[in-house]
Order: C-alpha cells, then sequence, then structure tokens
C-alpha cells in the first residue's frame, strides 16, 4: 500500500470494527498460548513486508487472543474501557510521536499536562499547590511518590540520599497497612526498602489501617506512612483525617495509593470516602481505570514540590530545561515517555465534572446491583459491605467450588471475573470501573454466575 492515509483509514476501520462488535463476543479469549505462537511466532523476516499486509495479518492472527476488556461485561483487575475521545486522542499521541519529557520537545504535551494536572487536583480535591507526574501507572506513582518520601524525611534527618545514598543513613520506618496492595511492596523493594524493614499495622475486617494501632508504635524518626483509598478487593477506604493527625504530629510523610480509590473525591456522592485525604503528602492515581483512558496512563501527586522534582528530575549538560515553562521529566522517574496527557485532557473535557461524577456513581450502583442480585440467590454470600465498586462472593462454604465457579464463568465467556483470598477464603472480586456497562451487563452477568455455579454444583453432587 502506497498511501500513507489508506494504511491509516485501514487500521481505523480494523480497531472500529473490533469496537462495534464488542457486545457480542465472548469477554474471554478464544485462542490457547500454542495456538496463539502457530499464528504468529513466524522466523524473523529478511525482506521488508508491505505495511497493509502486516496490519492485516496481525489483526486475523491475534484477535482470538485479544480479551474484550474494553466492553460493558469485563470485571476483573479494576480495568476501565477507553472513553471515545480518550482512544482519539491516545491514536493522535501516537502519530504526533511527541516526548513528553520537556517543553522544548514538545509544547503542545507541556502544557496539555500542566492543564490536565490542574483540572485532575480540582476533581479530585488535592491541594491546587501539589506537584503533578504523568507515568505509566499506580505502580510507578507510588515509586514516585515514595522516592519523594524517602528523600523529604531523610532530608529532614540531616541525610541527603540524592548524594550519599541509603547505605550508612539514618533508620527508615515505613508503615504499611495488612491490606495493601501488593504494589506498595514492590515500590518499597525498587527503593531499596525490603520487607523486614516495613512494619505491618493490623486492618479491621473490611481492610482499613487502624489508626490507634499506628498512632502508639510512631515515633520522631523518619517515617513514611502508606495508606489505601479503596481496597483492591473490599474498596473500603482508610481514615484519612485521624492518619493525618498522627503523622503531622510525629512529623511523618503520609502517602495515599488511590489507584481507583481517589476518584470517589470526583463524586458529590461518595466523596466522604476520601475525608481529610487533601492533607496527606503524596498521591497515586490510576486513568486507566476510572477516567477511562486508554492504558498506560497512572498519576503522581506530591504536596511537596521541591522533594518530588528532587527525587526524579534529570540534569545534563545536552538538556534544555525551559525558563518559566513546565518540564514533565522533571516529576517522573521515565526520561523518555508517551505523552500521556493528551488523552487524559480529552477524557475530561469530553465528560466534564459532571459526566466524570456519573461515571463513577453509575458504576457503583452497578456494583451494589451485583450485590443485591446474587445476595439474593440461594447459597451465594456476598463478603464485603459495597461502599465502591468492589464486590466479594464466595460460593458455598468450599473453597474449591468458588474457584471452580470462577473458572466456569471466565471460560463460558459471557462476562469475566478473577478470583482472590479474603481472610484465607476463596472468592470472586467483582470490579465495577468502565463507562460500557449497563444493568442489563449486569443482569446478564449474574444469571452466568447462577449458572455457572448450578453447574458446579451438580458435578459435585
Amino acid at each position: 500500500m502506497d498511501s500513507l492515509r489508506e494504511l491509516l483509514q485501514l487500521t481505523a476501520h480494523s480497531a472500529a470494527t473490533y469496537l462495534e462488535g464488542i457486545e457480542e463476543r465472548a469477554v474471554n479469549a478464544a485462542a490457547s498460548g500454542p495456538e496463539l505462537r502457530a499464528a504468529l511466532a513466524e522466523q524473523l523476516p529478511e525482506a521488508p513486508t508491505d505495511p497493509a499486509r502486516v496490519v492485516e495479518e496481525l489483526v486475523e492472527a491475534a484477535d482470538p487472543g485479544i480479551v474484550a476488556s474494553a466492553g460493558g461485561r469485563y470485571f476483573g483487575f479494576v480495568t476501565g474501557g477507553s472513553l471515545p475521545a480518550a482512544l482519539a486522542a491516545d491514536w493522535l499521541s501516537s502519530a504526533w510521536d511527541q516526548n513528553g519529557f520537556s517543553y522544548v520537545m514538545s509544547p503542545a504535551a507541556a502544557v496539555v499536562e500542566e492543564v490536565a494536572g490542574s483540572w485532575l487536583k480540582e476533581l479530585l480535591g488535592l491541594p491546587s499547590t501539589a506537584s503533578v507526574g504523568f507515568v505509566t501507572g499506580a505502580q510507578m506513582a507510588n515509586v514516585t511518590a515514595l522516592a519523594a518520601a524517602r528523600h523529604f524525611v531523610l532530608e529532614r534527618a540531616g541525610w541527603d540520599v540524592a548524594r550519599q545514598g541509603l547505605q550508612g543513613s539514618p533508620p527508615l520506618r515505613v508503615f504499611v497497612g495488612e491490606e495493601r496492595h501488593a504494589t506498595v511492596d514492590t515500590s518499597l523493594r525498587l527503593l531499596g526498602i525490603g520487607c523486614e524493614q516495613i512494619e505491618i499495622v493490623p486492618a479491621d475486617g473490611h481492610g482499613r489501617l487502624r489508626t490507634a494501632e499506628l498512632a502508639r508504635t510512631l515515633s520522631d524518626d523518619p517515617t513514611i506512612v502508606c495508606a489505601e483509598a479503596g481496597n483492591v478487593n473490599t474498596g473500603a477506604f482508610d481514615p484519612f483525617g485521624e492518619l493525618a493527625d498522627a503523622t503531622t504530629a510525629t512529623g511523618a510523610w503520609l502517602h495515599v495509593d488511590g489507584a481507583f480509590g481517589l476518584w470517589a473525591g470526583a463524586s458529590p456522592r461518595l466523596r466522604h470516602l476520601v475525608e481529610g485525604v487533601e492533607r496527606a503528602d503524596s498521591w497515586a492515581c490510576d486513568a486507566h481505570k476510572w477516567l477511562n483512558v486508554p492504558y498506560d496512563s497512572g498519576l503522581v501527586f506530591c504536596a511537596h514540590a521541591d522533594a518530588h522534582r528532587a527525587a526524579t528530575a534529570v540534569v545534563g549538560a545536552y538538556l534544555v530545561a525551559a525558563d518559566v515553562e513546565r518540564d514533565g521529566g522533571a516529576w517522573t522517574p521515565e526520561a523518555s515517555r508517551r505523552a500521556r496527557g493528551f488523552p487524559v485532557y480529552a477524557a475530561i473535557r469530553s465528560l466534564g465534572r459532571r459526566g466524570i461524577a456519573e461515571l463513577v456513581e453509575r458504576c457503583c450502583r452497578h456494583a451494589r446491583r451485583f450485590a443485591e442480585l446474587l445476595g439474593d440467590a440461594t447459597d451465594v454470600q456476598v463478603l464485603n459491605d459495597v461502599v465502591l465498586n468492589q464486590v466479594l462472593v464466595r460460593f458455598g462454604d468450599d473453597d474449591d467450588r468458588t474457584c471452580e465457579v470462577i473458572r466456569h464463568v471466565q471460560q463460558e465467556g459471557t462476562a469475566w471475573f478473577g478470583g482472590t483470598v479474603w481472610h484465607g477464603r476463596a472468592a470472586m472480586r467483582i470490579s465495577v470501573s468502565s463507562w460500557r456497562t449497563t444493568e442489563k451487563d449486569v443482569e446478564r452477568s449474574v444469571e452466568a454466575i447462577l449458572e455457572a455455579a448450578a453447574a458446579v454444583s451438580g458435578a459435585l453432587r
């Protein structure tokens, strides 16, 4: 194909065809790993191939292995869909091929990040003076925020970690909740803080950190406390006001991992769940969850811009820094990175404040509907108070039975749910995060769950 326009039109046609049919296709992948390798793993090509043929053959070979996570009946891993405006802006990001590292490399990308960052802070109820970084996801947002925290608390103790490193530094205390997300531990490990250095604070029955037990053990030593907005299993929120009181009293840094839960702040009806969160020192969040922009898109915010910049800024003789404009690379660990601000900007503009609030509230309504319908069924237990968009379900008292129901639903293809372990017992985890999900999707999915549960019960008799 000679024309670039024709190639891009072909690609757009393939993408549109996929999305137009996404509600009719099975949610699970149709092909196995060996089948996909047979279709894709040819010998390394020696000669060029026509780009149109590459795209056409890629679509044909990959399609059976595509999970319909962009559709309305995918409820695994707190995955949002992609809003049309965000998807289109993401395509433009690829076409423009801008490096979001500096203003000099892309003034448009830099200003869009500045504007979108300001909007995000207003939506989430965070301090307007907080610094913002656009990263891959909450994992890297946690790394970035905790790097800033490490710099800040050690600097106050008279230690420059950027110059002196960690070896020989004053002891650093790190507190995490018993039910924190696994990425917090990974982030700490990447920053040279091993699991034996982490002090675990017990959680209550909903997964919320017990502040009184934390407060009894806090000291004036350099300290970081990691809290959570939206437990990945139950959706529960740590008590941010109490935590802020405790950390302020001792000079500890309070970080909030709010990959999806921070979006409760965008809803007038749910904002009470994050009361006091604005008093933290740093926050991690995902845009590819409840803002429904394409992967990958994470956000880090820091109340102490100097510490944030000190932890992540890159300096080099060949790097031309902007005198008065914002360099996005100063706020992330990634020197070369995609201009992620464009789809975030487009998503916020397309929905507006009211639309974002309605999206979050609608998903939570669907989660409550899941709990209502499944809770009325025989031998099905809803394990959590549905305060947000997360529902935990168990089938009977047998772990094997619950796992088998999950497996049946995943293989049948009407919907997709993941499994988890809650309080030592297997459970199905339902996460409602997509703008595409309708009440009919919920009802179809519940029907598929109950049919699977009946089939498993029959097989076990």
